[in-house]
Protein backbone atom coordinates (compact mmCIF):
# COMPACT_ATOMS: atom_id res chain seq x y z
CA UNK A 1 0.00 0.00 0.00
CA UNK A 2 1.48 3.11 -1.25
CA UNK A 3 1.05 6.36 0.49
CA UNK A 4 0.45 9.44 -0.71
CA UNK A 5 2.78 12.02 0.52
CA UNK A 6 2.06 15.95 -0.06
CA UNK A 7 4.86 16.96 -1.64
CA UNK A 8 4.84 21.03 -1.42
CA UNK A 9 6.69 23.94 -3.18
CA UNK A 10 10.30 24.03 -1.76
CA UNK A 11 10.21 27.39 0.08
CA UNK A 12 13.02 29.85 -0.30
CA UNK A 13 14.64 31.90 2.95
CA UNK A 14 13.18 35.14 3.14
CA UNK A 15 16.53 36.22 4.37
CA UNK A 16 18.12 35.37 1.10
CA UNK A 17 15.63 36.65 -0.99
CA UNK A 18 15.53 40.26 1.26
CA UNK A 19 19.63 40.22 1.16
CA UNK A 20 19.79 40.72 5.06
CA UNK A 21 23.28 39.67 6.38
CA UNK A 22 22.62 39.57 9.97
CA UNK A 23 18.98 39.09 11.79
CA UNK A 24 18.73 41.53 15.07
CA UNK A 25 17.53 39.80 17.84
CA UNK A 26 15.60 43.65 18.67
CA UNK A 27 13.68 43.20 15.71
CA UNK A 28 10.71 41.08 17.21
CA UNK A 29 8.36 41.38 14.72
CA UNK A 30 10.26 39.76 12.32
CA UNK A 31 11.50 36.95 14.74
CA UNK A 32 7.54 36.16 16.15
CA UNK A 33 6.97 35.15 12.39
CA UNK A 34 9.16 32.55 13.19
CA UNK A 35 7.60 31.17 16.26
CA UNK A 36 4.85 29.17 17.22
CA UNK A 37 1.94 30.06 18.93
CA UNK A 38 3.30 28.25 21.76
CA UNK A 39 6.62 30.37 21.86
CA UNK A 40 8.81 27.73 20.41
CA UNK A 41 10.82 27.90 17.58
CA UNK A 42 9.79 26.94 13.77
CA UNK A 43 12.22 24.04 12.13
CA UNK A 44 13.73 24.82 9.10
CA UNK A 45 11.98 22.41 7.04
CA UNK A 46 8.75 24.12 7.62
CA UNK A 47 9.85 27.61 7.48
CA UNK A 48 12.12 27.33 4.28
CA UNK A 49 15.14 29.60 6.02
CA UNK A 50 18.69 28.22 4.55
CA UNK A 51 20.91 26.67 7.45
CA UNK A 52 23.12 29.43 7.95
CA UNK A 53 20.06 32.10 8.27
CA UNK A 54 18.17 29.35 10.64
CA UNK A 55 21.09 29.36 12.88
CA UNK A 56 21.53 32.84 13.06
CA UNK A 57 17.60 33.22 13.68
CA UNK A 58 17.93 30.98 16.16
CA UNK A 59 20.16 32.59 18.31
CA UNK A 60 18.68 36.09 17.64
CA UNK A 61 15.59 34.22 19.14
CA UNK A 62 17.55 33.22 22.12
CA UNK A 63 18.88 36.51 23.17
CA UNK A 64 16.00 38.43 22.36
CA UNK A 65 14.59 35.32 25.24
CA UNK A 66 16.99 36.50 27.76
CA UNK A 67 16.79 40.48 27.81
CA UNK A 68 12.88 39.70 27.94
CA UNK A 69 11.69 40.96 24.59
CA UNK A 70 9.94 38.06 24.04
CA UNK A 71 8.75 35.37 26.10
CA UNK A 72 10.16 31.61 27.03
CA UNK A 73 6.25 30.08 26.44
CA UNK A 74 3.04 31.37 25.31
CA UNK A 75 1.08 33.29 28.14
Amino acid sequence: MARDRKRGRKRVCSFCVDKIDYIDYKDVNRLRKYMSERGKIIPRRISGNCARHQRQLTRAIKRARMVALLPFTAE
